[in-house]
């Protein structure tokens, strides 16, 4: 008899949880050449959801970075067995993706000019030739279909397998039948470290710790504060006998429009899906000892997709059914997983939260954070999956759960432009969150009421539509609130429109320290008198944005950080891992603690001095400073900027005082064309006026030069900072991509963002963002191009944008002559 391994008593890693998540990144780090690294598993290699999953493996992701993980997971998947000997059941039989109405088609062709742009290889398809490649489809419904013959399939356990022996021969030592039951941490300085693990066989020392653990990353990160918010739905497929027609190289099918997936096994199918209302699994917490098991059979639960899939799949009316597997998985609020190292502790990475993909995903994804553990940062840009897009609210279960049931119903569901989530709201409200809906107070303002949009839980206006006017339908084509948003834009530009922004968030840094640590950390000069506004960038050591913000000296030892209402946690967690352990220097997140109302249009200063004794004139307040005034009875600090382009003021009020001071401007602006106004307009003003937004153009791939930011920053300021060698080098080399901006030909085509650009017959970019400008009388978008058309100057050269499956001409610009 074997005896059991022993537990050692320190590791430079420790990996908890030994899914394929865990098994892939214990894989990876050995690859980079960690080898001192411990994984610990509760139960069995793969107990959790990895021995269950269903082994669907695609490659087209919503971006160009997860389409490139996905990309590399297929060829690290493709290769293991010839690596370890151990089969994964790789198969690589293509996957079909079909359309039944004429709006998933368009999003389909949309997905096509994405995959050729980065560099997938896919096909627009007829019914027919669907039929050809799945020929158990009925297809007489179809609108039409894509084909991607580099998609394939694997065997979930022994995909996994594979990856542990590939760790375990480079010295990757692993344990089942470990519980971690606590971690071990150590203040050092400002920040809490990692120190170790306790079970009940012993603790074990370490530097890093990663949290693979599925479906109880969760109840795992919170034994030491660290918000993993993911929760488990059960999850259904059936798995059926053999089936004429079915073969071992059958492609994986699926049918959004009908919620279903497909796949070959053993000569019949598994067939699953996304039902559109999903069922939370309410076991709080999860058993450790939730090994190997399913749950319950709900055939209620499962009807829909069973009845979308006998349409499709006429065969499996008659066909012989082995099984109804139901098997918790694990769903994120915003159906993207989880990585990076935590904002609650240092060297605590998380890799989980797969929403039921985690297969495709994991291989790329152990990858990626291995290499951020290895390099300290991430190596690229990771935004959309990284743990800090959370904030510490998102852990409470009810909203969790609640949000599962929409989550998973929406991976195939139509998904429509700016398409809202609908659970968990509201929650984080401004104090002028009333005033803003129907229930205002009489006077002009009552005929407009907001419709709300949610951004990190904060309650945001949108638009303002007519009082008991209807929400519009949501459409892929020009959307029904456009008009209204045409007019606040139009006022201003034209009058003045007031703004209520105050989910931005705050960040006070104050003490000794605090300005060394921004020159250190900002890329402009930090170093000037109490109420300047500095916008800034923050960059990693590769030159690129971690974020963008603006900073507010407000004394010599006291700096507002203003950022956006989705960035708080992610530029605390920056700030405060870049305070060294002698510095002294706090920052406090004081997001709930200020309004901000932003008055902007050439009527602005008018309005101003009608609501302010005090001089916020151009001479009286210059551009980019801030001094305190009384407006109305209240005192609020007033910034002369304006994001949109053009004058404006930022107000930063008191949250006691900012229904007053909101109310004192409508009072003053009724004769001056005031309007309230929402994020569509600031969205589509910004573009026309070229102003850069975080997680659109800006992020940690794209430096200062290539997104037209060099003024931003001063190379020859004093101190050195973050990013700075990257850019010295970077400077008068050649850019691997430019930002420009698109004046769309047509001026009833619209675009939301995303489309391809094509250049010469050649995909050379994506747009980032997009919207209606009046000033233009058109669709404008802000992109990157790449390779020769980043090395050419622009001034209204034609291209074309990809417009749902169809060229539309359109004028490209280094810098748009509005």
């Amino acid at each position: 008899m074997t005896a059991a391994p022993t537990l050692p008593t320190q590791a430079r890693i420790v990996i908890v949880g030994g899914g394929i998540a865990g098994c892939s990144t214990a894989y990876h780090l050995a690859k980079l050449g960690h080898t001192d690294v411990l994984l610990l598993e509760q139960g069995k290699l793969t107990s959790g959801t990895t021995w269950h999953a269903a082994g669907l493996v695609g490659q087209m992701r919503p971006n160009r970075n997860q389409t490139r993980m996905s990309k590399y997971g297929i060829e690290l998947y493709s290769t293991l067995e010839a690596e370890t000997g151990l089969a994964t059941g790789w198969k690589q039989c293509g996957s079909v993706n079909v359309a039944r109405t004429p709006e998933r088609m368009q999003v389909l062709k949309k997905q096509v000019a994405l995959a050729r742009s980065f560099g997938v290889e896919v096909h627009l398809i007829s019914p027919k030739e669907a039929g050809d490649l799945y020929p158990v489809m009925r297809t007489d419904d179809l609108q039409g279909a894509i084909w991607i013959p580099g998609d394939g399939k694997a065997n979930p356990a022994d995909l996994c397998m594979s990856l542990a022996k590939g760790a375990r021969n480079r010295g990757v030592k692993m344990i089942e039948g470990i519980e971690v039951t606590g971690v071990l941490t150590e203040r050092r300085g400002a920040a809490t470290h990692v120190t170790g693990v306790r079970t009940a066989q012993g603790e074990v020392r370490c530097e890093v710790l990663v949290n693979c653990g599925g479906q109880w990353a969760r109840q795992f990160g919170a034994l030491s504060g660290v918000t993993v918010p993911l929760y488990p739905a059960e999850h259904f497929y059936i798995v059926t006998d053999r089936i004429d027609g079915v073969h071992p190289m059958l492609p994986v099918m699926r049918d959004p429009d009908g919620y279903i997936y497909y796949k070959e096994e053993v000569g019949g199918l598994v067939m699953g899906g996304f039902e559109p209302q999903a069922k939370p699994w309410r076991v709080d917490p999860i058993p450790a000892d939730f090994q190997f098991q399913l749950l319950g059979e709900d055939w209620d639960q499962f009807e829909i997709l069973m009845t979308h899939a006998i349409h499709r799949t006429p065969c499996l009316e008659t066909a012989k059914i082995k099984m109804l597997l139901n098997g918790p998985e694990s769903f994120t609020p915003d159906g993207n997983f989880i990585l990076g190292e935590a904002p609650e502790l240092r060297n605590y990475y998380v890799c989980a939260g797969f929403n039921s993909a985690g297969i495709a995903n994991s291989g790329g994804a152990g990858k990626l954070v291995a290499e951020w553990i290895a390099g300290g940062e991430a190596p690229v840009d990771l935004w959309d999956v990284d743990i800090r897009r959370f904030a510490p609210f998102m852990a409470n279960r009810r909203a969790l759960a609640e949000r599962t049931g929409e989550t998973l119903g929406l991976h195939y569901a139509m998904r429509w432009p700016r398409q809202e989530l609908q659970t968990m709201r509201p929650l984080r409200t401004s104090p002028l969150y009333d005033l803003l809906t129907a229930n205002r107070p009489a006077g002009p303002a009552a005929a407009w009421c907001a419709e709300f949009g949610s951004k990190n839980g904060w309650e945001r206006a949108n638009y303002f539509k007519p009082t008991g006017a209807a929400r519009p339908a949501d459409t892929l084509d020009r959307p029904g609130w456009l008009d209204w948003v045409i007019a606040e834009q139009r006022a201003t530009r034209e009058a003045v429109a007031v703004y209520d922004q105050t989910s931005f968030g705050k960040l006070l840094l104050q003490g000794r320290d605090a300005p060394a640590v921004l020159q250190r950390l900002c890329a402009n000069e930090m170093d000037v008198p109490a109420g300047r506004m500095v916008y800034t960038a923050l960059l990693n050591e590769r030159g690129g944005f971690e974020s963008d913000l603006t900073v507010v000296r407000l004394a010599a030892d006291r700096f507002l950080v203003v950022t956006g209402s989705a960035q708080p946690v992610r530029d605390a967690h920056w700030i405060r891992r870049h305070i060294g352990p002698d510095e002294f220097a706090v920052l406090t997140d004081v997001s709930a603690m200020t309004s901000v109302i932003s008055v902007m249009g050439p009527r602005a200063g008018e309005l101003m001095a009608r609501v302010s004794p005090d001089d916020v004139t151009p001479a009286g307040l210059k551009f980019s400073h801030t001094r305190e005034i009384d407006l109305g009875h209240a005192r609020v600090r007033a910034a002369r900027m304006s994001y949109v382009g053009g004058p404006g003021y930022e107000l930063y009020v008191p949250v006691e005082m900012a229904r007053h001071v909101y109310l004192a401007l409508h009072e003053a602006g009724r004769d001056l064309g005031l309007r309230d106004a929402g994020y569509y307009a600031i969205d589509a003003l910004r573009i026309e006026a070229g102003r850069r937004a975080w997680g659109a153009e800006l992020g940690p791939d794209e430096t200062p030069f290539e997104a037209g930011l060099a003024f931003a920053v001063k190379l020859d300021k004093p101190s050195a900072f973050i990013g700075r060698e990257a850019l010295l080098r970077a400077q008068g080399q050649v850019l691997r991509k430019k930002l420009l901006t698109f004046v769309f030909d047509n001026p009833t085509a619209y675009a939301w963002g995303g489309e391809a650009i094509v250049l010469n017959g050649e995909t050379v970019g994506e747009l980032s963002s997009a919207g209606y400008s009046p000033k233009a009388g058109a669709c404008m978008g802000l992109g990157y191009v790449r390779g020769a058309a980043a090395q050419a100057v622009h001034a209204g050269t034609p291209v074309q944008i990809d417009l749902w499956g169809e060229p539309m001409g359109a004028r490209a610009f280094d810098r748009w002559p509005a």
